[in-house]
């Protein structure tokens, strides 16, 4: 039986839950996460955990924060003053947003606003968390 190895196009279905129970994520309504092994074009736990499963393998893993989406990075948060938002854009707290940053735009979620200020953050919203992925591999190219 073949295992999944560097190199090689996987197809897995997962579910992502946090230490509490709620899930996050999950493939099982749609079609399989597709990537190529050893790319990086996902979190490197969930990378590692997949390599050497074989077809039809299930598993469940645990990823510490570091290996999922990080910590969560105090100076990803800013506060800026109410008068650089534009007038017309009204914020709400939880409300996702982009904001220019050179010739890049950088995702945030508006953490508090006040007459004064706008509390922005830019870690990504399961940055910190362990996270669990029920993972069953389903294809190898």
């Amino acid at each position: 039986m073949r295992h999944a190895r560097p190199g090689d196009t996987v197809h897995v279905h997962y579910t992502g839950t946090l230490d509490d129970g709620t899930e996050f994520d999950s493939s099982r309504d749609r079609e399989p996460m597709s990537f190529t092994l050893g790319e990086g074009r996902v979190i490197p736990g969930f990378d590692a955990a997949v390599a050497g499963m074989a077809v039809g393998e299930s598993k469940t893993v645990t990823l510490a924060a570091g290996d999922a989406y990080g910590p969560r990075r105090e100076e990803m948060t800013v506060t800026v003053p109410r008068t650089q938002v534009p007038p017309n854009v009204k914020l709400e707290v939880g409300q996702r947003l982009q904001i220019g940053r050179g010739d890049q735009a950088l995702p945030v979620v508006v953490r508090e606003v006040t007459d004064d200020h706008v509390v922005l953050d830019g870690n990504h919203p399961l940055a910190g968390q362990d996270l669990t992925f029920a993972l069953e591999l389903v294809q190898i190219d």
